[in-house]
């Protein structure tokens, strides 16, 4: 996968990555909005990259592509997981990046190209309730709310909104 925008680049995963995404996943926000992706050590990252890499070539994924500045920093990713219900949406911009609109540029970019490869119509996306900046990318992007209530989120009944996206 190869997406450019006027500010960002979204990429194949490389080994080379390790360093930088286990320090994105051990930031406040990951560990309090999706705790199953912190690595707390550059193996784990390692263990996982290896991992996701494989499953590029797997028809379930998940597709997890990073989002790089266009001088090669990585911020974050964008992603698209298979679920019970069809396909959702994730995406994690480290906290030192946050604020700058970076999460709507890449979700922008990435709906029309991921929701073509998976040949697919309809994307979800689930965020906690008391991530109120996730509501607000999914909304600039499209998204309307489905669902809001008690669901379960990673094993869990938290409080929680459900949104869709259909072409």
């Amino acid at each position: 996968m190869l997406i450019e925008t006027e500010r960002l680049i979204i990429t194949d995963l490389t080994l080379d990555m390790c360093d930088a995404i286990q320090k994105n996943s051990v930031d406040e926000d990951n560990k309090r909005f999706v705790p199953d992706e912190v690595f707390e050590t550059v193996e784990e990252a390692r263990g996982a990259i290896e991992w996701l890499i494989n499953s590029y070539e797997c028809e379930d994924g998940p597709f997890l592509y990073p989002i790089l500045l266009k001088d090669k920093t990585n911020i974050g990713y964008v992603q698209a997981c298979s679920i019970e219900e069809g396909w959702e949406l994730g995406y994690h911009i480290a906290k030192e990046y946050t604020g700058h609109g970076y999460a709507t540029e890449a979700v922008r970019s990435f709906i029309p190209v991921i929701m073509q490869q998976l040949k697919i119509n309809t994307l979800y996306g689930v965020v906690l309730e008391e991530n109120v900046a996730s509501h607000k990318v999914l909304e600039k992007c499209d998204f309307k709310l489905d669902f809001k209530g008690i669901g379960q989120y990673q094993g869990v009944d938290r409080a929680l909104r459900r949104y869709i996206y259909k072409l």
